[in-house]
């Protein structure tokens, strides 16, 4: 169509204006405009629908509407244009209404003599009364749909649009965050499966291969058939128990940061936490191997005694009143014992002039009327032996400035134990830490969780571990674009932990990776079941669970993902217990069926309100059916998602049981469902 000529604009004419405010503008309809079908569009569609779309005359082009309600009411007389029969007695007659939300304007844009139309949000001026209702022409009704720039993923086709294309920008979809939401049944799965396939073939434009990232948390393992390594994306799949063409998770105790181990041990904020930490700092500031001569272990005793010093020092506390001075001396006492120990065992005389010092300290001590209290020189002259000691040990002081207990370098988890334990008794508290010990000599020894907490065997590289999950830079051909995280079979103890570990991991990676490159790597985090993972909390506890941590990570990561690249895909079926801080931060939204009214209440609380009309239909969508609306989409649209064949889809269909039950399904194929529970006891028992 290359004008809207006058006898064509009054051909598509349906209505007047009759009421405009901001939010709403509402029109009566004309009685000779169509009743269900339309044939003066040039095809035929269906008309008036909800959630349809008409245009309103207005300055500087058309304002885009879309039908919130229809309805019907009675007037005192017809009122048909060019029509004056003031003769006639008028009798009641039926008026059709219809309510509009203003979306935004679509204009005419004329390039080489064709006209073409640009939709945009928003609107610079509304109608007046007596403006025409036009209905939408195809060309009109793709450009609303189809508009903006660099929609290069097709993701379904709008059936309100005489099913027009629907296709998304990805910088748009995955940079600011979009969370797919619906009760089970939905096609909410099929859908995220769909968002990621249909990216990845929209970038295969050339034979080299898309150098794109996707790492999907999968809490049912429900992936690795749509997205696997079977499959044409060649997916990684990381899980407990791997099998053959699987990856075997491991995400061991030492990337785990202050905040990961203090909610996994529970330890109490004021007496385990200190210890804790000050454990996970020592662990920190040197490698500790597996196994060490004599001389290693002195060196590292003298090392952290000499740091020990110094804290004491600068804190006052062997110069402090009888209760620090006290246990300053008693902590010399055993330091004591344990150089008189080692000089023993070793039989060599590089510990003489410590002990030598410490003896003499304490003698001065053990008088009738001495005073406990220490003088700056005596400290002075013990710090000076120990450094020595030290250094004559291979010890350089240089290595002992105080490193994060969360920086990620390698340790052996026995030698946490053994070192809290040995501070434990250090300060007097070894029944403050016993349950903190226990815990994690439990998740130490439990065969569950050893193989992924524990990397005693072959230790873990963290640059490798980096490459594995999220992938380097997508030219090798075994290099895929897809890493699934199976956690069906990860403990429940250590779940939320496992996600917060690899999703905090992922985000401290991209954040260093931009630090030293300047330029963000693009990549996307996919939650499904949201839920679980990203659970609304109450922050008024000191004492933080596991997943309270797990939730944090995600707000963080919700927060400042996308100034590093990081784009999170939030899957849940209950919105209502997401985190309001995670939701707010998802700029697009798919919205599935929803039936629960909680639920929907939630969904209603993240739309403008001239738009909540548009989710009363949200119960009654039928599956592959959503909405989809926010930053990717120019204006709210109903979309019926592209099909995905058997192969493609996630493993959650729902159960056959009339099939199981008759043995045939509805090809009069034959369904056999036998139970052999003793090869599910062996796999069970591991045996």
């Amino acid at each position: 169509m290359s004008s809207l000529p006058i006898e064509q604009g009054e051909q598509l004419r349906v209505g007047t204006v009759d009421f405009v405010s901001p939010n709403e503008i509402r029109a009566v309809l004309d009685i000779d405009s169509p009743d269900a079908v339309a044939l003066n569009v040039g095809t035929p569609r269906n008309f008036p629908r909800v959630n349809s779309y008409v245009l309103v005359s207005c300055d500087n082009g058309y304002l885009v509407g879309q039908i919130e309600w229809l309805a019907v009411e009675s007037s005192p007389y017809p009122k048909q244009r060019d029509v004056q029969d003031f003769g006639l007695v008028n009798l009641p007659f039926p008026q059709k209404k219809i309510s509009l939300n203003p979306v935004g304007t679509l204009k005419r844009v004329s390039q080489k003599g064709f006209d073409s139309f640009k939709f945009q949000r928003g609107s610079e001026s509304f109608p007046s009364i007596g403006s025409a209702i036009l209905l939408p022409t195809d060309l009109q009704l793709r450009s609303i749909v189809e508009s903006g720039n660099n929609r290069r993923v097709i993701i379904g086709k709008s059936p309100l649009a005489n099913n027009a294309n629907v296709a998304v920008d990805p910088d748009r979809l995955f940079g600011r965050h979009i969370a797919v939401l619906g009760n089970t049944g939905s096609g909410k799965s099929c859908s995220v499966a769909g968002l990621i396939q249909w990216s990845l073939e929209a970038a295969i434009k050339s034979e080299q291969k898309p150098n794109a990232r996707f790492i999907v948390l999968d809490p049912n393992g429900e992936y690795s058939r749509a997205l696997g390594s079977d499959t044409k994306f060649k997916g990684r799949v990381f899980k407990v128990e791997a099998g053959e063409a699987e990856n075997q998770l491991q995400v061991p105790s030492w990337f785990w940061n202050s905040a990961e181990w203090a909610s996994f041990t529970q330890a109490s904020p004021k007496a385990q936490l200190p210890l804790l930490k000050r454990s996970l700092r020592a662990m920190r500031n040197e490698e500790f191997e597996l196994e060490t001569d004599l001389n290693i272990e002195i060196k590292r005793f003298l090392g952290n005694v000499l740091v020990t010093l110094k804290h004491d020092k600068s804190s006052g506390r062997p110069f402090g009143g009888y209760g620090p001075a006290k246990g300053f001396n008693e902590a010399m006492g055993k330091w004591l014992e344990s150089f008189e120990a080692y000089r023993d065992k070793l039989g060599d005389h590089k510990l003489t002039a410590v002990i030598t010092a410490m003896c003499q300290y304490r003698e001065d001590r053990s008088a009738q009327y001495a005073t406990l209290q220490a003088t700056v020189p005596e400290i002075d002259s013990i710090i000076d032996k120990v450094a020595s000691a030290f250094q004559k040990f291979g010890g350089n002081e240089h290595d002992l400035l105080p490193k994060s207990e969360d920086i990620p370098l390698p340790f052996e988890g026995n030698n946490l134990v053994a070192y809290l334990e040995a501070l434990a008794q250090e300060n007097g508290s070894e029944q403050y830490v016993e349950y903190l010990v226990a815990r994690i000599r439990t998740m130490l020894t439990d065969t569950r969780m050893k193989p992924i907490t524990n990397d005693a065997e072959q230790r873990v590289d963290l640059a490798q571990w980096l490459e594995s999950y999220i992938g380097k830079d997508g030219s090798d051909e075994s290099d895929s674009c897809v890493s699934i995280i199976d956690l069906s079979l990860v403990p429940n103890e250590i779940t939320h932990l496992v996600t917060a570990v690899i999703s905090r991991i992922i985000f401290e990676s991209l954040q260093r990776y931009r630090r030293i490159n300047n330029e963000s790597l693009p990549t996307v985090l996919v939650a499904e079941e949201a839920h679980t993972f990203i659970k609304r909390y109450r922050d008024d506890s000191e004492n933080q669970d596991v997943a309270t941590v797990c939730c944090q990570v995600f707000e963080k990561i919700a927060r400042e993902g996308r100034k590093f690249g990081l784009g999170m895909v939030i899957s849940s079926q209950r919105p209502s217990e997401l985190s309001p801080t995670v939701l707010s931060q998802c700029n697009t939204f798919l919205l599935h069926r929803i039936s629960n009214d909680r639920d929907q209440e939630q969904v209603h609380k993240m739309v403008p309100d001239n738009l909540r009309g548009l989710l009363r239909e949200l119960p009654s969508l039928p599956s592959q059916h959503a909405i989809l609306m926010g930053w990717a989409s120019e204006l709210p649209v109903l979309v019926k998602m592209k099909n995905l064949t058997k192969e493609q889809q996630p493993h959650s269909d729902d159960p056959d049981f009339w099939d199981v039950w008759t043995r045939k399904d509805e090809d009069g194929n034959s369904v056999e469902r036998n139970a052999d529970w003793n090869k599910v006891v062996k796999e069970w028992q591991q045996s």
